[in-house]
């Protein structure tokens, strides 16, 4: 059996060792709003609590600004339970997250008419 040092605990051939709900203690509800595309980045500052190994992954992982959906895809966690992860490391302080950014701005109609006729050429 070999289990990485640096990653959630997962196993070669099992899989994971342990089930997903144990990693968020049973909590299914994360205490920030976080949407899959949030952004997620590190302050630095020294987390004020202690954190499991899956924790300590999704913070190594907020370098830069990376996405919930990310992180949930790299620890090989639900989104939900990943959820309820960020959201202890916003607790703590040793990350911030920010939801996406969508601009209000409508496309304007030639535009869709071209991606429309680009369309019907390529059929």
């Amino acid at each position: 059996m070999s289990v990485p040092q640096d990653g959630p605990l997962l196993d070669d051939a099992a899989g994971r060792l342990i089930r997903p709900y144990t990693v968020s203690n049973g909590r299914t509800r994360p205490s920030t709003v976080l949407d899959l595309l949030s952004l997620v980045r590190a302050t630095g500052a020294e987390p004020q609590a202690l954190l499991g190994p899956e924790h300590s992954v999704a913070l190594g992982l907020c370098g830069g600004p990376t996405s919930v959906a990310e992180i949930a895809a790299h620890l090989r966690l639900p989104a939900v339970v990943t959820k309820v992860l960020v959201s202890d490391l916003v607790d703590c302080g040793a990350v911030t997250a920010h939801p996406p950014a969508f601009h209000d701005t409508p496309t304007e109609r030639s535009l869709l008419e071209a991606v429309l006729d680009g369309l019907r050429r390529q059929l």
